[in-house]
């Protein structure tokens, strides 16, 4: 069961209890399943009782046992367990918490995973100003409603019904793939930054996170074959989580030659012949990464790949004397070989990332609905940022032979690139192979 579905089997409790008389509401739209929270169990959770608490007029707990039976008897549920204030926990029966449904839906649409009919046969009619911004907004919506089965007319003059705010200067001197994000962005009534900032390769940067986070699922995609391995959607977070398991109290996951302490989340790699392969293979003073001589640069937090024989994927390292690592907050792990280690893939990431990807079809919708593709643009950074840290625990590392679970990992970060590839499309900016 995917995310999607366990939304829809929740709606149905809500409707079941609605039409039995248990509550008296307007049942929703839609319904958030996220990974359970602090103090949360389960696969998944919702906060669909809090939602409707106030307009059923009891309290939030009492709207959650009213739920909970309606969830129990749900095919695919094994339990529901209320928590906190009034939170669902949802566990899935054994062989039910399959991501291999959404993965493989995505890798058969391809770029039009998410694309619908909320507009069929509709034409939308824009009357925009002479304006940068105002005409990007709009070429961009003309590709959104089209994904949708609508159409889109232009017009200019008045009255006009499509005004963002301005931007303050010509965008143009950033180039047309981040002039046009720093356009679309931003919501339609804030103002746009024209700045080199989003020039900048950097995690500081949306466009960049989003822009690496797809470079790096093409360079999974060409090391894997170098390994000698091709994507294989699994069928339940298992497969994509297998590893030996840690042991300790405080023990993390360790690789082949585990220590118990924390992964690292930036493996900086010059591999001998390819792209981004084994966060192992570095080696430098205690453990740290080695960097280029002579530069006076820090160790960026998306160092440079500089392949002898391979493409670059990463970003340039941070320049400067006082430049700092500006990495997700984790901690580097040397090997007694001086080597870094990576993490198993968490189990409450997974869950969050394939939540993610299957909200990707709602808001491709919406960004159409309401005529926003900033809400596309906030939610490749959604996307980027939930898997940035997953897509390097993808390739075996050190002496590992591939398994199935490299090969499900692998097959969810190409849906990754997948969703990346397409939503930056769809507002008309290029996703790049190589960074």
């Amino acid at each position: 069961m995917t995310p999607v579905e366990l939304s829809r089997t929740v709606l149905r409790a809500v409707r079941r209890a609605v039409d039995g008389g248990e509550l008296s509401v307007t049942v929703p739209e839609r319904v958030v399943v996220t990974a359970p929270g602090p103090g949360g169990c389960g696969d998944y959770a919702t906060n669909v009782a809090l939602q409707l608490a106030r307009p059923a007029g009891k309290p939030a707990l009492r709207v959650a046992e009213i739920l909970r039976p309606h969830l129990t008897d749900a095919q695919g549920v094994g339990d529901v367990v209320v928590t906190g204030p009034g939170f669902l926990n949802i566990s899935l029966e054994p062989g039910t918490a399959s991501v291999g449904a959404l993965v493989r839906e995505i890798r058969d649409r391809g770029a039009a995973y998410g694309h619908g009919d909320a507009l069929a046969g509709q034409i939308v009619a824009l009357c925009v100003p002479y304006e940068a911004r105002a005409e990007v907004v709009a070429d961009a919506l003309v590709r959104i409603v089209a994904a949708q089965g609508g159409r889109v007319e232009i017009e200019h003059g008045e009255p006009v019904n499509l005004r963002p705010v301005p931007a303050p200067e010509d965008p143009a001197p950033l180039g047309p793939d981040a002039a046009r994000w720093a356009l679309l962005y931003p919501a339609p009534h804030d103002r746009p930054r024209i700045t080199a900032d989003h020039l900048v390769q950097r995690e500081g940067n949306p466009l960049f996170r989003v822009r690496y986070a797809y470079a790096r699922t093409r360079a999974l995609t060409r090391n894997a074959a170098r390994l000698g391995f091709t994507a294989e959607p699994g069928d339940d977070l298992d497969d994509l989580t297998d590893w030996p398991p840690a042991t300790g109290p405080m023990a993390a996951p360790a690789g082949p030659r585990g220590t118990g302490t924390a992964p690292s989340a930036r493996p900086a790699v010059t591999p001998v012949d390819g792209d981004v392969t084994d966060p192992a293979a570095v080696t430098g003073p205690a453990g740290v990464p080695a960097r280029p001589r002579g530069t006076g640069t820090a160790p960026s937090a998306h160092p440079t790949v500089t392949p002898a024989g391979g493409d670059p994927t990463d970003s340039p390292a941070v320049t400067g004397p006082t430049a700092a690592p500006a990495g997700p907050k984790l901690t580097d792990t040397a090997t007694p070989a001086g080597g870094i280690l990576a993490a198993r893939p968490p189990a409450a990431a997974v869950r969050r990332l394939l939540a993610v990807l299957a909200d990707h079809p709602r808001i491709l919708r919406a960004a159409a609905v309401d005529r926003g593709p900033d809400r596309i643009a906030r939610h490749l950074v959604v996307v980027a940022d939930a898997a940035l840290p997953f897509l390097l625990t993808v390739l075996p590392h050190g002496e590992e032979k591939p398994s199935a679970a490299h090969r499900a990992r692998l097959a969810l970060a190409e849906a990754v690139g997948t969703v990346l590839a397409g939503g930056l499309s769809l507002l008309g900016i290029d996703a790049p192979d190589h960074l």
